[in-house]
């Protein structure tokens, strides 16, 4: 019995540490953008003002679930997107909030529009042109579908 109630106190107090909150892209979908300019480029980027919805995700280990992108010829830049290849923001389809720069700890075997289920902590990124608005870490992924 006792064995059984510190199980059951471990379980309490270690799951909230290892659960992902499922995210859709329509909960993503909730940032508004302004054009501000960035002098180490000369040009002005989309800024995002996040809601408070989406800035109540930042730093939480979220699953959501996408086309996977290979954006580097040496298969560095990974990108989950809303739409498969042909038809993502970088092509003219949606918007920055479509998209998430993927940081995993290996690199993952995934094809160009796979389609897959990633979880990991999600980043909000406001300021950093060189990174996508929303960035998750420590991703873990398993295919979800064709």
């Amino acid at each position: 019995m006792k064995n059984r109630l510190l199980m059951l106190l471990f379980l309490l107090f270690t799951a909230p540490a290892f659960a992902q909150l499922p995210v859709t892209w329509e909960d993503l979908s909730q940032v508004n953008f302004i054009d501000k300019y960035f002098a180490e480029y000369d040009q002005y980027f989309l800024y995002p003002q996040f809601s408070d919805d989406v800035k109540a995700l930042n730093g939480q280990r979220i699953t959501i679930t996408g086309y996977f992108l290979d954006l580097d010829s040496r298969g560095e830049i990974f990108v989950l997107s809303r739409g498969p290849m042909s038809a993502c923001y970088f092509c003219g389809n949606g918007g920055p909030e479509t998209t998430i720069e993927l940081h995993f700890p290996v690199k993952p075997l995934f094809k160009m529009d796979d389609i897959i289920s990633v979880t990991g902590i999600l980043r909000l990124n406001e300021n950093d042109v060189n990174h996508f608005n929303y960035i998750l870490e420590e991703c873990e992924a398993e295919f979800a579908g064709n």
